[in-house]
């Protein structure tokens, strides 16, 4: 049921990467100038390193909003084995770390976790407050100190799903487009009837997670809004329990075409209705990755080697979906395995979950007493939305285009 934009807004808030995949034995190496730009990609997106951004942003909170008294989140430990700094400040390389930043090595002890940002945690410990990177603490390390009344760590509650009235602007800033054309302060640029979902308005922009940052959105971009349920129970018949979009890049090599394509598979494959005690097995329902399947050849990394192989891409589908279903407090995740290193660059460290073998893979079972519908849906257009519904016995949606 379409709803008009200004109608939702009045309800108010409610409360190109390399991925793992199965490659088959005639694999094709990449190139070295293939291989040296993904490898640059990826330090990229671990280095947190983009271009400047003009405008107005959403500001996380710092560490002069926290004192002593302040409730912990959850309770952690920052690992043994890396880096265990607390800063005065975030950086974005090593070389711009100054001895003044460095407020306390806390390397394999316990701290406080007050807030958790896209890439930085603010701890306390020993009387000082300050900042770590999520990578210095392992997520099997992180306990919610009321988790009765604390969401477990990492969900990110979606608030709405959308469609793109127009072609559509993923700013860099608040900042108003000029033009369908690329100003330099896009994130990207979705075609008009690409379906996502929004984490929140804010300052009068629909605000979205593209990769590790902040998203905006003009909302006179949007049509087709519809609220996320924030529990369990449906808004509207067309309300999901639980969304999340993630994105991807839209270049015009093979490779990523490919990676494009399979994604879009994945998605077919991975859309299904799970019984109450039912289990979803991501390796199931997706593979085998193999061109039997309709899988293409994409950027697999194997043994640590950047290599082609059939089905790069689905950790994507699998990770989006593992964003939407830790939302829902009675589904069950009985296996999951991220990526290594720093994980998927497309999404924030922690917040992805890799499959392709029998290690990495993504299961979960249906623990409510009704039927749920998974609904990924992506249309070549930059955009990967995984929807959860209460399933009331209606066909589902055919996301093949």
């Amino acid at each position: 049921m379409k709803r008009i934009l200004c109608i939702i807004l009045a309800l108010g808030l409610l409360a190109g990467t390399v991925s793992f995949a199965y490659a088959e034995e005639d694999e094709i190496q990449f190139t070295d100038e293939e291989l040296k730009e993904m490898e640059e990609e990826e330090q990229q997106a671990e280095n947190y390193i983009e271009a400047d951004v003009q405008g107005e942003v959403y500001h996380e909170k710092t560490r002069e909003d926290f004192d002593m008294n302040s409730p912990a989140l959850y309770r952690a430990k920052i690992r043994s084995d890396f880096n265990g700094m607390i800063y005065s400040e975030k950086w974005k390389t090593e070389k711009d770390i100054t001895s003044k930043m460095k407020l306390l090595d806390a390397r394999g002890k316990k701290v406080d976790i007050l807030y958790v940002g896209l890439i930085w945690f603010i701890v306390r410990r020993d009387n000082v407050i300050g900042y770590v990177r999520r990578q210095q603490i392992a997520k099997s390390d992180i306990e919610a100190v009321d988790p009765v009344n604390t969401p477990p760590f990492n969900v990110q509650k979606h608030t709405y799903i959308a469609k793109t009235a127009t072609t559509c602007h993923v700013r860099k800033s608040m900042t108003p487009s000029k033009g369908d054309g690329d100003d330099g302060n896009n994130w990207v640029i979705l075609n008009p009837g690409t379906e996502l979902s929004i984490w929140k308005f804010y300052n009068g922009w629909a605000m979205v997670n593209y990769w590790r940052e902040y998203g905006y959105i003009d909302p006179n971009e949007l049509t087709d809004l519809i609220p996320v349920s924030p529990t369990d129970e449906e808004l509207f018949p067309d309300s999901p329990i639980a969304a999340y979009t993630s994105y991807y890049k839209m270049t015009k090599d093979q490779t990523n075409q490919n990676r494009i394509h399979n994604i879009k598979t994945g998605c077919k494959y991975i859309s299904q209705v799970l019984q109450p005690g039912e289990r979803l097995d991501a390796n199931k329902a997706m593979g085998p990755y193999n061109g039997g399947k309709g899988y293409k050849q994409a950027g697999v990394l194997t043994a640590g080697t950047s290599k082609l192989g059939y089905g790069g891409g689905t950790c994507q589908v699998s990770s989006t979906l593992y964003n939407a279903i830790i939302q829902l407090p009675d589904i069950e995740i009985n296996h999951r395995r991220p990526h290594g290193g720093n994980g998927a660059s497309y999404l924030p460290i922690h917040c992805d979950a890799a499959v392709g073998n029998p290690e990495l893979n993504l299961i979960f079972t249906n623990c409510y007493d009704f039927p749920i519908r998974v609904l990924g849906t992506s249309s070549d257009d930059g955009a990967l939305l995984m929807r959860i519904y209460r399933y009331h016995g209606e066909d589902t949606e055919n996301t093949e285009e």
